[in-house]
């Protein structure tokens, strides 16, 4: 993705919710893609797939996947492409899956749609993908409606439809937020088996930096619509060299800071319409200088395959809650 920019275009003004954003996800590999609300995220990812609601419009930038932009394809192209080449998981299962038709005519429809099969070989193929993604009796599952079915059941059942024509690109819109922790662990396991068994590239889209730890393989750091950092997970986590990656670290518990008052990052996220000039951060950050207020820095590659967005990245010395 390169020089991606994303607006709304609203009464009040010219939302810029995705301002020039780049990133990359290597084949096989998980990004995880990390930030406060409003901060960018499922616009980001909605943008991959070239489904941003009105009135938002994709203004700039390039989408590569396979070797093509998807900027550049026609609709009945980008039809083909979603669901077949890019599977979605979005926030919330419940608001996803229709409630007039059952959990099979869900899936064979995706299946049917995109491999050309019969219907009675795409609700074979639906049952085993309930069996995969390890919904029990799914020969009764399968006729059940998403009103019978549980949060973490329903979860399930949006994973099986999104890895249904086994996609090369999987996104995965806070794939855990409406569910308890123990079925989240659960969850995020599935996840990471599937990827695994599907040879699948992954984007995590989440707030929390935990999944993260345990998730992913590297990670993109994202502040009002625009990239603070990107590297390998153990590079951000270790050696964080943008103030608000830091300032995110040490506002998550930890066991070994359990005696000490949590951190907090002052202030909100700056409005989107008329943000702040030069680095977006600058309001609420306490290393801010005149050149932070004066001048957007570039996404600059301070390391091999670590690039951060900030004017003082190679002169401060941050800390991280998790280094050794």
């Amino acid at each position: 993705m390169c020089n991606l920019r994303t607006y709304f275009y609203t009464y009040a003004g010219i939302v810029k919710a995705v301002d020039d954003i780049n990133f990359r996800v290597d084949e096989g590999e998980t990004l995880g893609i990390v930030g406060e609300s409003g901060s960018g995220k499922t616009v980001t990812a909605l943008s991959i797939m070239r489904a941003v609601p009105p009135p938002g419009r994709i203004v700039e930038g390039e989408v590569m996947f396979q070797g093509r932009d998807l900027l550049a394809e026609t609709e009945e192209k980008m039809q083909d492409t979603r669901g077949r080449e890019i599977g979605y998981i979005f926030q919330d299962p419940t608001t996803t899956l229709d409630p007039v038709y059952s959990v099979g005519d869900q899936l064979s429809e995706v299946i049917m749609r995109h491999q050309g099969v019969e219907k009675k070989e795409a609700w074979t193929r639906a049952i085993e993908l309930l069996r995969i993604v390890k919904i029990p009796d799914p020969e009764i599952r399968i006729n059940q409606y998403p009103h019978q079915l549980s949060g973490g059941t329903k979860q399930r059942i949006a994973i099986a439809r999104a890895i249904s024509c086994n996609p090369k690109l999987l996104l995965a819109d806070e794939p855990t937020t409406a569910l308890d922790v123990t079925i989240q662990a659960q969850i995020l396991e599935l996840m990471k088996d599937l990827k695994k068994a599907f040879k699948m590239s992954m984007v995590l889209i989440t707030h929390d930096m935990g999944i993260v730890a345990e998730t992913c393989d590297r990670v993109t750091i994202l502040y009002a619509g625009q990239v603070c950092e990107t590297g390998t997970v153990e590079q951000v986590f270790e050696r964080p060299k943008h103030p608000y990656t830091e300032a995110l670290l040490t506002s998550v518990p930890h066991l070994a800071l359990r005696k000490e008052k949590l951190s907090v990052i002052p202030g909100t996220v700056p409005n989107l319409i008329e943000p702040p000039t030069g680095c977006r951060f600058h309001p609420r950050c306490q290393y801010a200088q005149q050149i932070c207020i004066d001048k957007v820095p570039e996404l600059e590659m301070v390391e091999d395959g670590r690039f951060v967005h900030c004017h003082r990245a190679k002169e401060l010395q941050l800390k991280s809650p998790v280094a050794n």
